[in-house]
């Protein structure tokens, strides 16, 4: 491995860590060992592409982010056979609600990707968001 490699693992670890303290302040310490590993073989300019200029310091606010993830999961599930992504939806929707996003706004996402995923996949994702609303309503009562 390259120095210059790995400055941007390092790099994106930090950005990383930076990201988990937007999202889920509870993640903040989450470390992850041997990620250089797990990318052995793919070269340094698309590592950057998605690592040092997509997720940078001066672009989206958690709360966009974690919408736009969102939108992106629900059309996947036009795709993937039904359920495969829930735990990830579940994840995201909680996290985009701790980032501030509103029950409706995440709802507005979801049916706008009925356009792109199908009334299926909107339908699907629509159910899981009413069920994390349910879980956190009764977690706060």
């Amino acid at each position: 491995m390259t120095e210059a490699y790995t400055r941007m693992i390092e790099a994106m670890m930090e950005s990383g860590q930076e990201m988990l303290r937007a999202f889920n302040p509870g993640l903040e310490g989450m470390k992850v060992g041997g990620f250089d590993k797990l990318f052995p073989t793919m070269p340094a300019d698309i590592m950057e592409m998605w690592f040092g200029k997509t997720f940078n310091r001066e672009g989206l606010d958690a709360r966009t982010r974690l919408l736009v993830t969102l939108a992106g999961l629900t059309v996947q599930g036009a795709v993937v056979p039904a359920g495969l992504a829930e735990p990830q939806l579940r994840l995201t929707i909680r996290h985009a609600l701790e980032a501030g996003a509103s029950e409706r706004e995440i709802a507005e996402v979801i049916w706008q990707m009925s356009m792109f995923g199908g009334l299926p996949a909107m339908r699907q994702a629509l159910e899981i968001a009413q069920a994390v609303f349910d879980e956190n309503k009764e977690a706060n009562t």
